[in-house]
């Protein structure tokens, strides 16, 4: 009788993964597009809102409600989660596309503009914008924050959780574009 020769281990890749290789294959990962916001007090004299757009958002817990949101090291958004622990994330409707855009730019010196023709309001626990329209609405507070390459990953506690919008469809992002679901 013949022993089978073991299957030979595969080699580890010694080479990393290209950049490009790596967006083009997560970028067939569709993901539905939040809008992060949160409340900069010390920015006197009323403080100052800030806001980003999201596509890496997710669930992580129903026992205690927890998400978690990675932001980029460094962002206006990661320095001032770290002083500041409330936010809030609004999850963005087909109709909100304009929204997504404007808050995914890059290099704004302000984000006063941004907000000035939103329709908006404060949010009670956590005191961030909270947009009108969108299709959930959670209030959270940061329990953990993780380094990751050259993201941050927030964990947050849900404080508050609702849906004030059954119209339309959720905003996706798909192949570096902003889609809808049909």
């Amino acid at each position: 009788m013949t022993v089978p020769e073991p299957e030979p281990e595969p080699e580890p890749a010694t080479e990393p993964v290209d950049v490009d290789d790596f967006r083009a294959a997560m970028s067939r990962l569709a993901a539905g597009v939040v809008l992060i916001t949160a409340h900069d007090a010390d920015d006197e004299p009323r403080g100052e809102d800030i806001g980003m757009t999201a596509t890496a958002f997710l669930s992580v817990s129903l026992e205690p409600p927890l998400v978690l949101v990675s932001v980029r090291e460094g962002s206006r958004m990661d320095e001032l989660l770290e002083r500041q622990p409330r936010w809030a994330a609004s999850v963005l409707s087909e109709s909100q596309r304009h929204i997504a855009g404007r808050f995914a730019l890059r290099g704004r010196i302000s984000d006063r503009l941004l907000f000035e023709d939103i329709s908006y309001y404060r949010g009670e626990a956590s005191g961030a914008p909270v947009l009108g329209g969108a299709l959930a609405i959670l209030e959270c507070e940061t329990e953990q924050r993780v380094r990751a390459g050259d993201h941050t990953l927030i964990v947050g506690r849900v404080l508050t959780a609702r849906t004030p919008s059954a119209d339309g469809g959720p905003l996706t992002y798909f192949r570096g574009r902003y889609r809808y679901l049909r």
